[in-house]
């Protein structure tokens, strides 16, 4: 790519915001240039707006310390100046879904973080190795809007980035039932230890909404586009649990699977060790190399040894054995705040740009 396209991120001085700007520094074909955030935080220098709030383990890049923040229901003015937004905004899920169609209608693609979108029928949810087809809803969507170049496009639950490629690198054997129940770190909530010590010596089993997200997100991301549409698919059926525990970073899942067609142990080894998609195809920069690995060790994936693994882009298997009341059992890893926030959405933008849905303006 010849010259970075400029990028807006809305939500900026939140903890996925932050994590956005930090995963975006240095990078090959985007540029932040802008960072909008609520009125509050407009007209502040980012290191001003910010504060004592920055929540990652590296400074505040140089390049946007002193970039002024800018009030993000100032639509077109955000919109001028950028060839698209990321959206990590923090406002009610009816407010998100009006300043996101905003912003697409100011011929500007938005690529967001947020839940608001996940549901509305041309809105692609793009885990980029399971589903990049899905990214051919956006003329219809297009249409929709009034746009020439504007879309939105979403990524879907942190929890179900620890299995649900697990299980899409299996879809030949037939998964029928799902149980999985996942232990999340806190950051999800966008919490540290720091400014939520309930969490200390304490596990929370409820995190609202998130059974209905981790049971149905991944009929959507098996769905087809269909008349204009994504229509989510029929089956696997899935049951989960979702469960906060005292752990900075890293979605663990723990699943029990049957399948249509029973695979052997060796044949399921096979397909994650083998499981390559678009990203890695295309050679995207944030693409893990190995997106699936098995860990023999029978105490892995942990946490914090694992979570890091492929910069946060890879996800981690262990304990794969077979099960008396289901066919198989696993646990499986994920960064929550690299590949299930920022990350992924920064790998969905690289997979739409390859694909020309995302141009200089």
């Amino acid at each position: 790519m010849n010259q970075k396209l400029r990028v807006g991120i809305l939500g900026g001085t939140g903890m996925v915001g932050q994590r956005f700007i930090s995963l975006l520094e240095n990078h090959p074909w985007f540029e932040v240039v802008t960072i909008a955030a609520s009125p509050r935080s407009a007209g502040k220098t980012y290191e001003e707006a910010v504060g004592d709030r920055w929540k990652m383990t590296t400074p505040i890049p140089e390049a946007v310390k002193n970039l002024i923040v800018k009030n993000v229901n100032q639509v077109e003015e955000v919109a001028a100046g950028v060839d698209f937004v990321f959206s990590a905004v923090d406002m009610t899920k009816e407010e998100i879904r009006a300043i996101e169609e905003t912003y697409a209608k100011a011929e500007t693609p938005v690529v967001s973080n947020n839940s608001a979108h996940r549901w509305t029928p041309d809105v692609p949810m793009i885990i980029p190795e399971l589903n990049p087809e899905h990214a051919e809803v956006i003329p219809f969507q297009r249409k929709r809007l009034g746009t020439k170049r504007g879309f939105i496009a979403v990524k879907p639950n942190c929890s179900i980035q620890s299995y649900t490629p697990a299980l899409h690198a299996l879809m030949e054997f037939g998964p029928k039932v799902v149980v999985a129940t996942t232990y999340q770190a806190i950051s999800g909530a966008g919490k540290t230890f720091k400014d939520w010590p309930e969490m200390l010596d304490n596990i929370i089993p409820f995190i609202g909404g998130e059974e209905e997200k981790s049971e149905q997100e991944p009929l959507r991301i098996w769905g087809k586009v269909e008349d204009g549409v994504i229509k989510k698919a029929d089956g696997p059926i899935i049951t989960t649990q979702c469960i906060r525990v005292p752990v900075q970073d890293g979605h663990t899942a723990a699943v029990f699977v049957s399948f249509q067609k029973k695979p052997t142990r060796e044949q399921i080894l096979d397909r994650w060790k083998n499981f390559q998609g678009e990203p890695q195809k295309l050679n995207l920069p944030s693409a893990p190399k190995q997106f699936i690995r098995y860990m023999e060790e029978e105490n892995r994936p942990q946490a914090r040894l694992d979570r890091d693994y492929e910069n946060g882009m890879g996800i981690s298997m262990g304990r794969l054995r077979e099960d008396t009341v289901y066919d198989y059992k696993f646990v499986g890893l994920s960064h929550n705040t690299v590949r299930g926030a920022a990350g992924g959405a920064i790998l969905s933008a690289e997979l739409l740009t390859a694909k020309g849905y995302i141009t200089a303006k």
